[in-house]
């Protein structure tokens, strides 16, 4: 990892994340986390102080990043729930089958790699009985949008860390076996369209 890995790119993502609009849309959806928690792309702890202490028994940040990790040592300071450390990818959860209720996602499937490998574990860790919470931005609907967010993806994913504007989020989660029981769509207030359409839900494993 070079130094605009390690050194830049986190605080610039930090930022962008961090602002106004996008910390309102945090607080709508971190709360309703219960019991064992995975926090997938935790990055800078941004969501920490919008946990509900009572009602989450334990929390697994998973963060590859080191530089990120560095970071988070403020928002830990100030957490109102323990957070254990998970320093693999996305697609390599090191969790046993069927042992989280909880699944949080926040502005992270633009970024990992293979989306796909990754879902396939989170639902693999997720309780029969579990949930998965979302707050994503992604491919929008309108197709001028559209066509911008793909032309100038190539681009954008080299110079924001892996980050993609054209992913359909909502398909990839019922791609890879998820049922998608609340979706919210919307495009974040003075903001530029490309990156700023938002899909925030929740989603469960379809009852056999």
């Amino acid at each position: 990892m070079g130094f605009y890995e390690q050194n830049i790119l986190p605080h610039l993502i930090d930022k962008a994340c961090s602002l106004g609009q996008m910390m309102k849309l945090r607080s709508q959806v971190v709360p309703h986390a219960r019991g064992t928690v995975l926090e997938v792309g935790m990055g800078s702890g941004i969501n920490l102080e919008f946990y509900r202490p009572q009602r989450v028994t334990k929390l697994y940040g998973l963060e590859p990043s080191a530089g990120m990790r560095q970071k988070a040592a403020h928002n830990l300071s100030r957490s109102p729930v323990a957070v254990e450390w998970l320093d693999l990818p996305g697609e390599q959860i090191p969790l046993p089958d069927n042992s989280v209720d909880t699944v949080l996602l926040t502005f992270t499937l633009c970024t990992i790699p293979d989306a796909n490998a990754a879902l396939a574990q989170m639902r693999r860790v997720l309780k029969p009985d579990g949930i998965l919470l979302f707050l994503e931005h992604g491919l929008a609907p309108d197709r001028r949008v559209e066509i911008w967010q793909h032309r100038i993806n190539p681009v954008w994913r080299r110079l924001a860390g892996g980050c993609n504007l054209d992913r359909p989020i909502s398909r990839l989660l019922e791609q890879a076996g998820f049922q998608v029981d609340e979706l919210n769509n919307l495009y974040i207030p003075k903001s530029p369209k490309i990156a700023s359409y938002i899909y925030q839900g929740r989603a469960s494993l379809p009852t056999p």
